[in-house]
């Protein structure tokens, strides 16, 4: 496989990836709603965004101190943890309407119990490459499917902005992301999304991370340097420990023939979690007719975000495939929020009432 068409199938499995979310996330919008999974009262309030912003902060804080006290066994367990519950709330979904007609309620509730437990254990005995991402596309549908019925418009609006802009400051200003990012790596877990470049990568067999297209880098590694610009995933953001901050960046790109000087890309599974939010939130809240799409419960505007979340996708892996560092969220959130505003104007939407006014 030539260099080129490992590049061309590496950005198409990251736009699957991305998809598997946003349609996932879109699936679940009215099931978690009509189960009352939203996680506050009032989901037009922008405290909202105030309170989960400064939550992630301390998650980050904390995480940070473990890897300090060498707790990285309790952060992989509680982890993990977290996956099998948002494994579940999707799941007690699929499930029952799966396999509802032919079995009893009270087997369809034990299948989604083994099914969520599976996932659990297949991270912590078998964490390969396409169970990161089979467990990172679940978790990242479910999370981002509860924040956005959970966040109205306005509170979407500013939690993408707020995020892009911390992501922004974490990448080119305190840089604390890398350390983050040098202990949730290895961890292998699914806080980041696994692009293999060649057909026999295993994330399993793989020491540490050091080739990477997320989180964490502001300058390419030097080729000895094993720690290189390290991908992360925060703790709190989309929850598989809060994937939600991430930046892109390559610890060496191509070289002068372009080709791809390591087996793996790595992308914070917060790239893929934040902007849908808003893919959610717009499916969720406003009222406006919507696509004659099977299962989606999808909008042109809610279409638009994604559609900008997919653009803003294509822009960045560009930029970290040229050997450019470069935050993730600000472009993927920058797409969301353009696309979003969009869609609501050819939706026959004021500027008011798309941003919650």
């Amino acid at each position: 496989m030539n260099d080129r068409t490992r590049v061309l199938a590496a950005v198409g499995a990251t736009v699957c990836l991305f998809l598997g979310v946003q349609l996932g996330a879109l699936a679940l919008v009215d099931p978690f709603t009509e189960s009352g999974r939203q996680a506050v009262e009032n989901p037009d309030d922008p405290t909202n965004s105030i309170l989960y912003v400064g939550v992630m902060l301390v998650a980050t804080g904390l995480m940070l101190a473990a890897f300090k006290y060498d707790l990285d066994r309790l952060i992989r367990l509680l982890l993990v943890g977290v996956s099998v519950m948002i494994s579940w709330y999707v799941f007690a979904e699929l499930v029952p309407a799966i396999v509802g007609p032919f079995v009893s309620e009270g087997v369809a509730s034990g299948l989604t119990i083994v099914a969520s437990l599976a996932v659990g254990g297949a991270l912590l005995w078998y964490p390969e490459w396409y169970v990161i991402d089979g467990a990172g596309v679940v978790m990242g549908a479910g999370a981002a499917a509860l924040f956005g019925i959970s966040f109205g418009l306005l509170p979407a609006l500013l939690l993408l902005s707020a995020l892009a802009i911390y992501d922004a400051i974490s990448v080119y200003g305190t840089e604390h992301m890398l350390d983050l990012a040098e202990g949730v790596m290895d961890l292998k877990i699914p806080v980041v999304l696994v692009v293999p470049l060649t057909l026999s990568y295993s994330y399993r067999a793989a020491g540490s991370t050091d080739d990477v297209l997320e989180d964490g880098g502001t300058e390419p590694a030097a080729p000895d340097d094993p720690a290189g610009d390290a991908p992360g995933g925060d703790a709190t953001d989309g929850d598989a420990a809060d994937p939600d901050d991430t930046d892109a960046a390559a610890d060496d790109g191509p070289d002068a023939d372009g080709a791809l000087d390591r087996d793996a890309l790595f992308i914070g599974l917060g790239d893929a979690v934040i902007p849908t939010v808003l893919v959610a939130s717009a499916a969720a809240f406003l009222d406006v007719s919507t696509l004659a799409v099977p299962v989606l419960a999808v909008n042109l505007p809610a279409l638009g975000a994604a559609v900008g979340t997919i653009a803003g996708l294509l822009v960045l892996m560009y930029m970290v495939l040229e050997g450019r560092a470069h935050a993730g969220l600000p472009l993927l959130n920058g797409g969301a929020i353009g696309g979003y505003l969009l869609g609501a104007l050819a939706s026959g939407l004021s500027v008011a009432t798309a941003i919650g006014l």
